[in-house]
């Protein structure tokens, strides 16, 4: 993990890397995973990382730090909260994948996915909702991911056992989107 945040009960698998990368809460990320990966200046005389990074090329030169800071404001990756991204995908610069979402093992997600979608294939595409457009909207509503972790603890039996819309006709305390 470089210049990146991971948020509470997230975790990474294995040779799994993040750059420039903030990770909401309860995102799951598989083996292999890249997110952000980085692109080289194309538009220059040589693509070449000594080219930015001449530091580690010539005594004297410097960092590019302008390219760097540009690849760290425009491309960051944010991920949302419960998003599970499947072994060995890659998610390239400036990526913003919505809470809850799904990201297919192997895919190449070149623009943003929306919550609650999943997406699989290479680039990327929309496969279908994990849930109804109401249901999603009340799990958003309802921000579990928010919780304490005592509130969670006493609501995980219902979160493994009853159906999401049960859940929340339990624990929205009536809230609908």
């Amino acid at each position: 993990m470089r210049s990146s945040s991971l948020g509470d009960y997230s975790y990474v698998e294995r040779h799994s890397e993040l750059i420039y990368t903030r990770t909401g809460r309860f995102c799951a990320i598989a083996a292999d995973v890249r997110l952000n990966a980085l692109n080289h200046p194309i538009d220059r005389v040589s693509q070449h990382k000594f080219t930015y990074r001449a530091n580690e090329y010539f005594v004297g030169k410097k960092l590019d730090r302008e390219f760097r800071e540009q690849r760290m404001e425009q491309g960051r990756v944010v991920l949302g909260h419960d998003v599970w991204i499947g072994h060995g995908a890659i998610v390239l610069p400036g990526v913003t994948i919505g809470t809850g979402a799904v990201i297919g093992a192997g895919c190449v997600v070149t623009r943003d996915v929306e919550p609650y979608a999943i997406v699989a294939g290479t680039p990327a595409r929309f496969v279908r909702w994990r849930f109804e457009p109401e249901t999603a909207g009340r799990l958003l509503q309802l921000a579990w991911w928010d919780w304490s972790h005592d509130q969670l603890a006493d609501a995980v039996d219902d979160m493994a056992r009853l159906d999401v819309v049960a859940f929340l006709d339990k624990h929205d305390g009536g809230i609908s989107a």
